[in-house]
């Protein structure tokens, strides 16, 4: 299935460095702003389809969901294309997430996978932040119907918005197997 042409791609932006954020859960964009084209997300290896997700209804959280229950021929055609054979949904928001404000403070926390990260937005919305190649982070606002994929290696980050909710799809090739690895842990192995 093709990926949205570069001028439906999401909107995202330059942040303000690490050290001048006081809200995770805010744009944090430079003054004035920078914006970050489809193009420059493309080279980094983000891939980005837009699917009607107001069309379809899901589980608040399903662990796992059956991907063979999806209706919506769009996101069939994706699972096919890609052999995502296994998802899990679940909503970020105080009432449905047990440790709540632990775990989105966690979720900020810059990591890589060793496996592609896939991420359908279902409602609500949030930032996914990733490093460029120039190691600048780029924050991408993601709302419901947005289908994003991050390449196995990216540093990145996520936070829920300012709305304090997001319901989402993960999906996998497989068993989700991945390890997270957090920049600090790589900076001792180095040292």
């Amino acid at each position: 299935m093709e990926q949205a042409p570069n001028n439906k791609w999401l909107e995202a932006w330059l942040m303000v460095p690490d050290g001048d954020i006081k809200d995770q859960k805010a744009p944090n964009k430079l003054v004035p702003n920078i914006p970050v084209l489809a193009e420059e997300l493309r080279e980094i290896g983000i891939c980005y389809w837009k699917l009607d997700a107001s069309a379809y209804s899901y589980p608040k959280i399903a662990i796992p969901w059956d991907t063979s229950d999806a209706i919506d021929s769009d996101l069939k055609r994706l699972h096919d294309d890609c052999g995502y054979s296994y998802a899990d949904i679940i909503t970020i928001h105080p009432n449905t997430l047990p440790e709540y404000k632990t775990k989105v403070r966690a979720f900020f926390e810059e990591h890589i996978h060793n496996t592609e990260e896939i991420r359908y937005v279902l409602g609500g919305s949030g930032y996914f932040d990733v490093c460029n190649r120039y190691d600048e982070w780029v924050c991408m606002h993601v709302k419901a119907g947005d289908l994003v994929t991050l390449p196995e290696g990216l540093y990145h980050r996520f936070t829920i918005d300012e709305g304090n909710s997001i319901h989402a799809m993960r999906l996998f090739i497989g068993q989700p197997k991945y390890v997270k690895v957090y920049l600090e842990e790589e900076k001792k192995d180095k040292d």
